[in-house]
């Protein structure tokens, strides 16, 4: 086993490369849902229900790899679920029925959430405090051009394939992410002396510690105002303010290219300041874009343009609470990382769900609705992050109480 300190080459493109599992998993195989459903003799709600299923097998397999991780390493957790992954993808892509299409995907799903929430417990494995933030924001950076690639990835192969071909493309990455992770990447996670950790104590460890849930409030409500514009945003752009598809595409990509500006500029100002610090502050912005959104359209005839302009600033700045949110919980758990992030992530998505079904009810033909959810879910944030995280500390400087919390 390689010390903490012994350099790993390549490391954050590898997390990154096992991260981007998730955006691969869920884009890729959008621009292929009519063909899926017209293929299966089903309707297109049908197909699209997968996409809900692989989303809440994420989730729990989220839940399920943190605990197994800190329990038995790393490298066990990410290849048990990489394997699954892979069973997964190969049963979607021999699948003769939309029933099969889900069970699959649930088990894709399941086997891609285990793996991917050791991204992060890696990064705490290997660095703390500014560092881990950095790194993950290194990461983030990189994992953001995977949402960019992956609908042109799936038109790609549609053109020259079948939708089966997206599958078969997604077990052969699977398959590349083990063969590359188990020859490059080594057991991270220090052994602890006494009992291995208990996974219900660890997840109470977190959901009891006021700071670690203050990151987590943050990062859920950050990322349920996410999903309220992904969800949202075809609607809006497209039926409401008559968006092309081409250009939909391109407004869409602006929202990466946002947050990749914004990961740069986060990575650079650690040198200065806390992870807290960054991450409140990126909030009371997305606040005030927010409120200028919910403003500019109810008040004004508001222009696409200027709607594209604030919702790239609202979205870009996620860039600063998601990466600062999860390396300030992690800090708090040095050796039940993976627990820590699996929570962090599973809530996220719980947030996402719902704020998506939410914009989804409340629709009326408008984007008001998409634009009322995310005003709502930044204020929730806001709200809960300043009454929880503390005032004038870093998270180093609570961490000894935070050990006594995680202890097993």
């Amino acid at each position: 086993m390689q010390t903490h300190n012994t350099p790993i080459p390549g490391l954050i493109f590898m997390l990154a490369g096992l991260t981007a599992l998730g955006p691969l998993s869920t884009d890729a195989y959008l621009p292929a849902i009519p063909a899926i459903a017209e293929n299966l003799g089903v309707s297109i709600h049908d197909v699209e229900l997968s996409v809900s299923l692989f989303l809440a097998g994420f989730a729990c397999g989220q839940l399920t790899g943190g605990p197994l991780s800190d329990r038995y390493g790393r490298r066990t957790a990410i290849f048990s679920g990489l394997s699954l992954f892979f069973l997964g993808a190969v049963a979607a892509m021999l699948a003769n029925s939309v029933e099969t299409l889900w069970a699959a995907r649930i088990l894709q799903g399941f086997g891609g959430g285990m793996s991917v929430v050791n991204s992060m417990a890696v990064i705490r494995d290997r660095h703390s405090g500014r560092e881990s933030a950095q790194a993950m924001g290194r990461m983030a950076g990189i994992l953001m051009t995977a949402p960019l690639l992956a609908p042109v990835l799936g038109t790609v192969l549609l053109e020259f394939s079948n939708w089966r071909s997206i599958f078969m493309f997604l077990a052969a990455y699977a398959l590349l992410m083990i063969l590359i992770l188990a020859v490059r990447l080594p057991e991270t996670r220090q052994p602890q002396a006494g009992p291995r950790p208990n996974p219900l104590r660890s997840y109470m460890a977190v959901l009891t510690h006021r700071t670690a849930l203050g990151y987590l409030f943050s990062v859920a409500f950050s990322y349920a105002g996410l999903f309220a514009f992904i969800t949202g945003s075809p609607g809006s752009y497209i039926h409401y303010y008559g968006a092309s598809a081409s250009l939909y595409t391109v407004l869409f990509g602006l929202n990466i290219v946002s947050l990749l500006a914004c990961n740069q500029i986060n990575i650079r100002l650690l040198h200065r300041l806390s992870s807290q610090q960054l991450l409140q502050r990126a909030q009371r912005v997305q606040l005030v874009v927010g409120i200028a959104l919910f403003a500019a359209f109810t008040l004004t005839s508001a222009p696409l343009w200027l709607i594209v302009a604030l919702i790239m600033l609202y979205i870009g700045v996620q860039g600063f609470i998601i990466s600062n949110g999860m390396a300030g919980t992690s800090e708090f758990f040095p050796h039940t990382a993976a627990t820590a992030t699996a929570l962090l992530g599973a809530c996220g998505f719980a947030g996402g769900a719902l704020s998506g079904a939410l914009v989804g009810l409340l629709g009326d033909g408008t984007p008001l609705p998409m634009i009322a959810v995310m005003l709502g879910t930044t204020v929730l944030g806001n709200v809960l992050g300043t009454w929880l995280l503390p005032r004038g500390k870093t998270a180093s400087s609570s961490q000894p109480q935070a050990e006594t919390h995680a202890g097993n």
